[in-house]
C-alpha cells in the first residue's frame, strides 16, 4: 500500500469516527480543506461515495459504512500495537476517547485531568460529555461513564464511586412562599423543575422510598431541563423543587444555606458512577493507567481494579 492510500484511508476513518471534517482535521493536523481532498481523492479512487455531507452533519454512505467496518479495526489494531510498544519503552501514547456523564465530568474526571496529563503526556483525551446514554459501540468510543443501573449490556464495569443520594432541595424564599412539602403527593401542590431524559425526551419520574414503600410521580412546573446546572439555578432561583445527585454540589449548597432539604427522608440512593466497555475487547493499557487514575491507584496492573461483567 502507498502511503498516500494509508493517509486516505486514516483520514476516512477520522472522519467517520469524529462526525466531523472540523474534528477530523483537527485530529490529524490537517486543514479543512486538505482533508476534504484528501477524501475527494479516495472516492475518486474507488469510484464511489463514501460519506454524506450536509451543512450539518457527516455520515458513511452505504458503500463507506462497508469499507469502515473493514478497515476500522486494523486501524485500531495497528493503533494497540503501537501503544503496547510504547508501553513496552514506558511511555504510552494515543487517544483515548470517553463517553461521560455531565455529573462524573465535573466530579471525577475534570479534578484529575492535570495528574493524568503529568503521567502521560502523549495520551490525548477526548471527552464528550454526554447525558443521553449513547451507544458506546456505535459511537466508537473505548469507555463510557453512567450510573449503575444505566449500563448497557454485555458490558465490562469498574466502579469508581459509592451509591449517590438523591436529594429534593428548594430556595428558604421558595419554601417561605409556598410552604414545604411532607410527602410525595404533595408535589403535585408545588412547582417542580422537571428533568428530560434525552433517551427518548419524557421526563424523569421522580422516585421515592420510605419504610420499604417505593412509589415514583410525574411532577410539573416552570423548568423542564437536561441539564443539572440549569435545574439546580432555577432551585436557587426559587422557581421550584428541584431532585438531583448530592454530588451534583447540591451538597455544598445546602451547607451554605443557600438551598432547604425536603422529603428527606423519602430521598433514595442510586447506585454510584461506573466505567464500562465491551467486554469482547481487550482492555488497552491506555484506559487501565485513566482507570487507575480516576481511582487515585497506582500504575496499571492487570486485573486490578474489581470489574463486574454485565449480562
Amino acid at each position: 500500500m502507498r502511503g498516500s492510500d494509508f493517509a486516505e484511508l486514516r483520514a476516512f476513518v477520522a472522519v467517520v469516527e469524529r462526525q466531523s471534517f472540523a474534528r477530523a482535521a483537527e485530529h490529524l493536523g490537517l486543514s479543512p480543506s486538505a482533508l476534504s481532498q484528501t477524501i475527494r481523492q479516495l472516492e475518486g479512487r474507488i469510484g464511489a461515495r463514501l460519506l454524506n455531507r450536509t451543512t450539518r452533519s457527516v455520515a458513511p454512505s452505504a458503500t463507506g459504512e462497508l469499507l469502515y467496518r473493514r478497515i476500522a479495526p486494523l486501524f485500531r489494531e495497528m493503533a494497540a500495537a503501537v501503544a503496547d510498544a510504547g508501553e513496552a519503552t514506558g511511555r504510552m501514547s494515543g487517544t483515548l476517547r470517553i463517553n461521560t456523564l455531565g455529573i462524573a465530568a465535573r466530579t471525577v474526571i475534570a479534578p484529575r485531568l492535570a495528574r493524568f496529563h503529568r503521567a502521560h503526556p502523549d495520551v490525548a483525551l477526548d471527552i464528550v460529555v454526554d447525558d443521553a446514554l449513547a451507544d458506546i459501540v456505535r459511537g466508537r468510543f473505548d469507555a463510557g461513564i453512567r450510573v449503575g443501573g444505566q449500563l448497557e449490556k454485555d458490558m465490562v464495569a469498574v466502579r469508581l464511586t459509592p451509591d449517590m443520594k438523591m436529594m429534593a432541595v428548594a430556595s428558604p424564599d421558595y419554601l417561605s412562599r409556598r410552604g414545604t412539602p411532607t410527602s410525595p403527593a404533595e408535589l403535585h401542590e408545588h412547582a417542580c423543575i422537571n428533568w428530560r431524559l434525552e433517551m427518548d425526551g419524557r421526563h424523569y419520574r421522580w422516585e421515592f422510598e420510605k419504610q420499604g414503600h417505593r412509589l415514583d410521580l410525574a411532577v410539573d412546573g416552570p423548568v423542564i431541563t437536561n441539564h443539572a446546572d440549569v435545574g439546580i439555578a432555577a432551585a436557587l432561583g426559587g422557581l421550584g423543587i428541584a431532585y438531583h445527585f448530592e454530588q451534583d454540589g447540591v451538597g455544598e449548597l445546602l451547607a451554605q444555606g443557600r438551598l432547604v432539604r425536603v422529603l428527606s427522608d423519602w430521598s433514595i440512593s442510586r447506585p454510584g458512577l461506573f466505567l464500562y466497555y465491551p467486554s469482547r475487547q481487550h482492555r488497552p493499557a491506555l484506559l487501565g493507567a485513566f482507570i487507575d487514575c480516576l481511582l487515585d491507584q497506582g500504575p496499571f496492573e492487570e486485573g486490578k481494579q474489581t470489574e463486574v461483567r454485565l449480562r
